[in-house]
């Protein structure tokens, strides 16, 4: 199977393309500097910029740097045969079907509607359709296999979860799916194509209800945020709690471990039937720990929050970080065994696979 170097030269040139395409953004972001505050202050924003309350780091070019030529990624497979698969059919009861289609994308079917969070169709998480990070295999569920989806959950900018062909194609449907996402993230959203009734942002812990015993909550999350425009973190991240008929979802998004804001999670909203949780993209620690939890941190956050059961998601699609494509799946085994928790409790799935809770 060909395999795929992670090498420096292609860092280097992706960097110099980011880096121009970074400065169409420069006009904007002064802007931005310059306007008065936008948001609520709170513990987590200035008015104008989010940051994590008690610890906020952020990474710089030069650290980007160090991490690339200090360290060597494991080679990853070029292409991997993952042939989609049909998603079942939707519950008509309080049950809930979550379907794993890639990274961070997972289907979730309910007899209140048919949710997806952060959908990523197109080959490349990246800027630009011609460099960046290529997927290795394809969606678990063909695009055109895809049931009406009601609801997408956008939890933040970051292009391996918000893709803009993707959104796009959304908000061109002729009924477009209602997006709920952190504040901030609604002008990405309308430059996509979607209404401004179809865009509901929310604060950290603020809900909105779709429908009588259907609702969402954004939940805090230790990460950051950032595109070629916009500006650093001049958009909010979150996690969702989800409440659909009988059954809660708990989607972190992306995050960092962070033991008192995931008690605050489980103290606020009690203990999901499902959580998903991220378990790739952590290596090296040093550069990741600050954004990224690794499988035995997900671990931690699966007990803490108290779910009933957890699928591990961003992992094996795009090659983000220096682990191996099934580093992650091992050490989340690994950590299981250590800690005493079954299998069944926090899994895995192939791409197209399901489980119902």
């Amino acid at each position: 199977m060909p395999t795929r170097r992670f090498t420096r030269r292609r860092f280097l040139r992706n960097v110099a393309i980011v880096g121009g395409t970074a400065l169409t953004g420069f006009v904007g972001y002064r802007q931005l500097m310059a306007s008065p505050a936008r948001f609520p202050v709170s513990d987590h924003c200035d008015g104008r910029r989010f940051f994590n309350p008690r610890f906020h780091e952020n990474r710089n070019w030069f650290d980007v740097l160090r991490w690339k030529f200090t360290s060597k990624g494991t080679k990853w497979p070029e292409e991997i045969d993952a042939p989609p698969q049909q998603p079942p059919p939707a519950p008509t009861d309080g049950t809930l079907t979550a379907t794993w289609i890639n990274h961070a994308t997972v289907l979730l079917q309910t007899r209140h509607g048919n949710i997806l969070t952060d959908p990523v169709y197109s080959e490349r998480c990246s800027p630009v359709s011609f460099a960046g990070p290529k997927r290795v295999h394809p969606p678990g569920v063909k695009w055109e296999d895809l049931p009406p989806i009601d609801l997408i959950l956008l939890s933040h900018d970051h292009y391996d979860h918000c893709d803009a062909a993707t959104l796009a194609r959304f908000a061109a449907q002729p009924k477009p799916p209602l997006v709920i996402t952190p504040l901030g993230n609604g002008a990405l959203l309308r430059d996509f194509g979607f209404a401004a009734d179809r865009i509901v942002e929310l604060d950290w812990w603020e809900a909105h209800e779709i429908s009588h015993g259907f609702h969402v909550r954004a939940t805090p999350a230790r990460h950051w945020s950032n595109r070629v425009t916009g500006g650093r973190n001049h958009r909010l991240w979150s996690g969702f709690f989800i409440q659909a008929g009988g059954r809660t979802v708990y989607y972190t998004g992306d995050t960092a471990w962070d033991e008192h804001m995931f008690g605050d999670v489980r103290e606020r909203c009690g203990p999901p039937d499902l959580a998903l949780i991220p378990i790739g993209a952590y290596e090296p620690r040093w550069f990741m720990a600050a954004q990224h939890c690794n499988p035995e941190e997900a671990l931690r956050i699966h007990r803490t929050v108290g779910a009933g059961k957890s699928l591990g998601v961003h992992w094996g699609t795009f090659q983000l970080t220096d682990e191996g494509i099934d580093a992650p799946v091992k050490a989340l085994a690994a950590a299981r065994r250590e800690i005493g928790v079954p299998e069944d409790l926090f899994r895995t799935l192939e791409p197209g696979g399901s489980l119902r809770v």
